[in-house]
């Protein structure tokens, strides 16, 4: 039978990779990174990405692709990402996406199209941005787009930039290019994975926790002079953020866990808003023993596109 994709996304810390790699074992296929901060080369520690020693033999694409100086472009995941997965199905492999970071799955899934980008409109705006804060840009914006500042919250800055360039580029509200499902190009089970909000919290807590123990904050000492200041995606990474913070304002870097949490346990609502706004996930307690078996009978059963 032709082989055809499974993507197994929800909120951070219900298990994703795992899950992913379990899968593909048992059904002959290779995990597609769609975690953003995945992609960078040297952030292991603060994303939770499976060392290769834990990966069980799995190719995994899309981890280690970009230096912490480039900035995460969701176009050119959407390009080598497609790649990877028609190079897999012609293979007869399965691709096994994994992650949590919603737009990027939704560009390798469904038929979305990213507005181009200019240099001098960005470094104009980020220069803006720089001089009035993100707050002021935020206000244009919901003059220029209500729908779009609705959606993007008004100390994301980047985010900002990126939809008056939309609107000033295109003449057209950057919400008219916010994703919506479907359609879908290439029939994939959409498994999503989620807790109890308490539940997932101390996950999240439990998870953040450990990644200081393991050495979040040496890490972010070694990727300084690799640039990580410097990087506008990778910067603004949770843990790699707050630690930054700390760092520069002379404070305990290990006492950003707390924040850290505070500010992961926000993502996770966000992210659960997201997924569950797409009625072609599957769901699943990602705490239930039998996990791994009721995530196979979900794709066994799935009905295939004509």
């Amino acid at each position: 039978m032709t082989p055809r994709p499974v993507a197994v996304v929800g909120p951070t810390a219900t298990g994703k990779s795992d899950l992913a790699i379990e899968l593909a074992l048992r059904l002959g296929g290779e995990v597609v990174n769609a975690d953003a901060m995945q992609l960078y080369r040297g952030m292991d520690v603060g994303t939770a990405k499976v060392a290769p020693e834990r990966r069980r033999g799995v190719p995994h694409h899309q981890l280690d692709v970009l230096e912490v100086t480039e900035p995460a472009s969701v176009a050119a995941y959407q390009r080598d990402a497609r790649h990877a997965v028609t190079e897999l199905l012609a293979a007869g492999r399965v691709p096994v996406l994994a992650g949590g970071s919603g737009l990027y799955v939704r560009a390798v899934l469904d038929d979305l199209e990213f507005p181009g980008t200019d240099r001098d409109v960005r470094a104009r705006l980020q220069d803006e941005l720089a001089a009035q804060g993100a707050a002021a840009l935020h206000a244009r914006l919901r003059e220029l787009d209500p729908a779009a500042a609705e959606r993007i919250l008004p100390s994301n800055g980047r985010r900002v930039v990126r939809a008056l360039e939309v609107v000033e580029l295109t003449g057209r509200p950057f919400s008219a290019s916010l994703p919506r499902p479907g359609p879908e190009r290439y029939g994939t089970v959409q498994l999503g994975l989620d807790l109890d909000a308490d539940e997932l919290d101390a996950r999240v807590d439990a998870r953040v926790e450990q990644m200081f123990a393991a050495g979040l904050v040496e890490e972010v000492w070694s990727l300084l002079p690799r640039g990580l200041r410097e990087g506008r995606t990778a910067s603004r990474a949770l843990g790699y953020q707050q630690v930054l913070a700390a760092i520069d304002a002379g404070e305990d870097p290990g006492a950003a866990a707390g924040p850290t949490a505070r500010a992961t346990r926000r993502f996770v609502r966000r992210q659960r808003s997201w997924f569950r706004r797409d009625n072609r996930v599957h769901w699943l307690d990602a705490g239930r023993s039998d996990l791994l078996d009721a995530a196979l009978t979900l794709v066994d059963r799935a009905p295939r596109r004509p």
